[in-house]
């Protein structure tokens, strides 16, 4: 796969994730890891691109006052610690895929399930959020990916909160846990690893900047959330099937 192809590839990830509020970290490293790349520098590279893509969302939610900065502060603290530990856990090659791409179909399960898309008084699950926080930081610093896609079902699930509250703490939450993820995995193999992944991923970086800008308007003006959801699914599904499948 060229790089054209992936950056096409990278777009279009970025697009569908930005829609539902997410970054795409596991299927930027699903996606590297088809195309040969060493998978030594997928998380560091997908870390980036996840921090590209979330980064305006998060200030946008704050712009709007929709993030529930209480709620979302302590989730994303018990978390990003984990998530540096995660990314300063050795790996071995095999063991990396496998886990990247059960996250994978994990996750595309995880956007088809029914959520309430209006606000609720949280439900008796709500109160256990927190314990769920750090495992979750602890997988997403391992396999190089922001945790969101996993949190915003469950929060869903347990009426944590409203829709556009639960999105707003996603991004929160993908955004510091990939910073905390990616300082990990710099640590673990060597700071050279961030400019070689910039050198040969420049062009996917530019790519989901612009995806996720305009994934962001599609889901604003045409698309319907569910639709996209279901897309999204479908894409993460196939490439992690295609991941441990190969």
């Amino acid at each position: 796969m060229g790089v054209l192809w992936l950056a096409a590839a990278f777009f279009v990830t970025a697009l569908l994730y930005a829609s539902v509020g997410f970054g795409g970290g596991s299927t930027y490293s699903a996606l590297l890891a088809l195309a040969g790349f060493d998978y030594r520098m997928l998380p560091v590279l997908s870390l980036c691109c996840n921090l590209a893509v979330v980064s305006g969302s998060s200030i946008r939610f704050a712009r709007a006052r929709v993030t529930p900065w209480r709620g979302a502060l302590l989730l994303t603290g018990i978390a990003a610690p984990a998530a540096l530990l995660g990314g300063l856990t050795p790996i071995g090659e095999r063991s990396f895929f496998v886990l990247l791409g059960v996250s994978l179909v994990l996750a595309g399960l995880a956007l088809l399930l029914p959520r309430s898309e209006t606000d609720e008084h949280p439900g008796r699950l709500a109160r256990f959020m927190p314990w769920i926080a750090a495992p979750l930081g602890y997988v997403a610093g391992l396999v190089g990916i922001g945790g969101g896609i996993f949190l915003a079902p469950l929060l869903h699930i347990a009426r944590w909160d409203g829709a556009r509250s639960i999105a707003a703490t996603a991004s929160l939450f993908i955004l510091v846990n990939s910073l905390f993820g990616l300082v990990g995995q710099l640590l673990k193999n060597g700071p050279e690893r961030l400019g070689e992944a910039v050198a040969y991923g420049l062009p996917m970086m530019v790519a989901v900047v612009v995806g996720g800008q305009i994934g962001s308007l599609l889901a604003l003006k045409f698309f319907g959330p569910r639709i996209i959801r279901w897309m999204t699914a479908a894409l993460t599904l196939w490439v992690g099937g295609r991941l441990l499948l190969g």
